[in-house]
């Protein structure tokens, strides 16, 4: 399997393609990172330094790409923050040049715009654009619960609202929604959820919620779904092993004391997933 991921990358910690290239590669994917900012660090540090690339620069590195002639071979377009305006139209634009290669290739977007807690941190314009051009153009999308609500100017709460908000998410072009944080105040104490869903149905997964943010989960959930769903066809299986391999880096996370995800460390656990979380079928 071939992955063209465009996404910001960082010199210290594991964000953007940071965090989605090496487990992808861990599980046997071939990626092709096209990068979209080089920053010293994630903005969560409050400073960082190194630019923000422009994008007519990643439109030059991914038509480099195409003139190696290796589009017909891509399975998937992966993308996830965007930093600026301009990089939407250039994934757009990436997108329709792969799927012209390769009819059968996907693209699987991950609308980062922010979380419940914390609102909005990305650029004014992005979540508008996320929501009215790129959306509309992805296959998969990977939202969390208040970006789902976002994009589809509902309030998506329990399960029965979570699955409206994800039908109208399917009604604006996608086919796969995977929800990656479902907090439905009737859940078990103590637990979070994720929901994936397709034209076959649906299926949620609980796991026991962890006290610590992790900045890059969120990237590596992407890459993981993105990438089992492909092979597999299969929502239920991509996310049971995206689950049991995500809930795996996480607990390492905090058993290491590190802010930065143990991404390196726990590589075995993208390679041979313990599949110790099963979904079951909620439609």
């Amino acid at each position: 399997m071939k992955i063209l991921s465009i996404q910001s990358a960082v010199a210290f910690g594991h964000v953007g393609n940071s965090a989605a290239v090496f487990p992808l590669q861990r599980i046997g994917v071939e990626v092709l990172p096209v990068y979209t900012v080089t920053f010293s660090n994630h903005t969560g540090y409050g400073a960082w330094r190194g630019p923000m690339i422009d994008p007519d620069d990643v439109r030059e590195v991914i038509a480099g790409v195409e003139e190696r002639g290796v589009l017909p071979q891509i399975d998937a377009v992966l993308s996830g923050y965007q930093g600026g305006e301009g990089i939407a139209e250039v994934i757009i634009d990436a997108v329709a040049r792969v799927k012209a290669a390769n009819p059968d290739a996907v693209y699987a977007c991950d609308p980062v715009m922010g979380n419940a807690k914390s609102g909005c941190f990305v650029a004014p314009a992005i979540p508008d654009l996320l929501r009215d051009k790129v959306v509309p153009v992805a296959d998969i999308i990977t939202p969390n619960q208040f970006e789902l609500g976002y994009l589809t100017s509902t309030e998506p709460t329990d399960l029965a609202s979570t699955l409206e908000s994800v039908d109208a998410a399917m009604a604006m072009g996608p086919k796969t929604v995977l929800v990656t944080s479902v907090e439905r105040p009737d859940r078990e104490q103590g637990t979070i959820e994720m929901l994936a869903a397709d034209d076959k149905g649906a299926w949620l997964v609980a796991t026991p919620q962890l006290p610590m943010k992790a900045n890059g989960s969120g990237d590596v959930t992407a890459a993981l779904f993105t990438a089992h769903y492909v092979e597999t066809g299969d929502a239920k299986v991509a996310l049971e092993r995206t689950v049991s391999s995500v809930f795996d880096l996480l607990q390492n996370t905090l058993d290491s004391g590190d802010r930065e995800l143990a991404l390196v460390q726990s590589q075995e656990t993208y390679a041979n997933p313990r599949m110790q979380f099963t979904a079951y079928q909620v439609r």
